[in-house]
């Protein structure tokens, strides 16, 4: 992927792992495109950088997400790159009957949502030069968290949509998984001060530094994140499970 002189849309990127990312790529000097559903607090992420601009999108709406592409297009010929970022995660029961508005909801924002703006825009992407598509998954596509059922189902199908997009738009539009481990950010609450997981701040500083390999990695993985990615290789996967599941239950009793 080239690093600079780019212009970059990131859904969800008023905050956490998309306000940092547009940051960095600001700092790279690409012209950044941050878009959610609450205009201030984009233009909170935005502060006084020049060369970031906020756009309203609501990711859980077909005709939003319509609607939206055709004005980045027009307001923004020179896109090239896609961060496929914006996602919520919601703590489910399983063991009996229940309301599915937050599986649904789930599955509406972090799936639908990339599918739908990606369709949406593939097309253009198509002609620019330099094109990428990045989209944001997590190591609980690996390894599911039991409390977060359906965003961990939700990020298995984005690491498998984005293997097959990979190889259906090979020579035309690099496809890149950016795959977070547990991140210090407001995701959930009380996870921006979790003990155990990784500081935003050095989070990003990996991540970065491997966007500028040559050639970028297929799937960006920093080190941490080693553990729920290979955990089926290593033949340890119904260990990692458990680990990570009482690491999980300890934590949120702690916050």
């Amino acid at each position: 992927m080239q690093i600079s002189n780019n212009t970059i849309l990131i859904t969800g990127g008023g905050s956490g792992i998309g306000e940092a990312l547009a940051h960095r790529f600001h700092d790279l000097d690409n012209t950044v495109i941050i878009a959610g559903r609450r205009l201030e607090t984009l233009q909170q992420a935005i502060g006084d950088r020049p060369n970031i601009h906020a756009l309203q999108l609501d990711v859980e709406s077909a005709e939003s997400i319509s609607a939206f592409a055709k004005k980045v297009i027009v307001d923004f010929p020179g896109l090239n790159v896609l961060v496929n970022n914006a996602g919520i995660m919601r703590v489910e029961a399983l063991e009996g009957f229940r309301n599915l508005a937050d599986a649904e909801a789930t599955i509406t924002t972090n799936l639908l949502g990339p599918i739908r703006l990606t369709n949406a825009l593939v097309d253009h992407l198509s002609t620019q030069s330099d094109a990428a598509i990045i989209n944001v998954s997590s190591g609980l596509a690996f390894v599911p968290l039991t409390a977060t059922p359906t965003y961990s189902a939700t990020k298995a199908a984005i690491h498998s949509y984005t293997v097959s997009l990979r190889e259906v738009l090979k020579d035309k539009i690099e496809v890149i998984e950016l795959v977070p481990p547990a991140v210090q950010t407001e995701l959930t609450p009380g996870q921006s001060t979790r003990e155990g997981y990784l500081p935003l701040e050095d989070f990003i500083d990996e991540v970065m530094s491997l966007f500028q390999r040559k050639p970028t990695p297929a799937e960006i993985l920093v080190e941490r994140v080693g553990f729920l990615r290979n955990a089926e290789a290593e033949q340890r996967f119904d260990a990692t499970v458990a680990a990570i599941n009482d690491f999980a239950r300890k934590a949120r009793a702690e916050t």
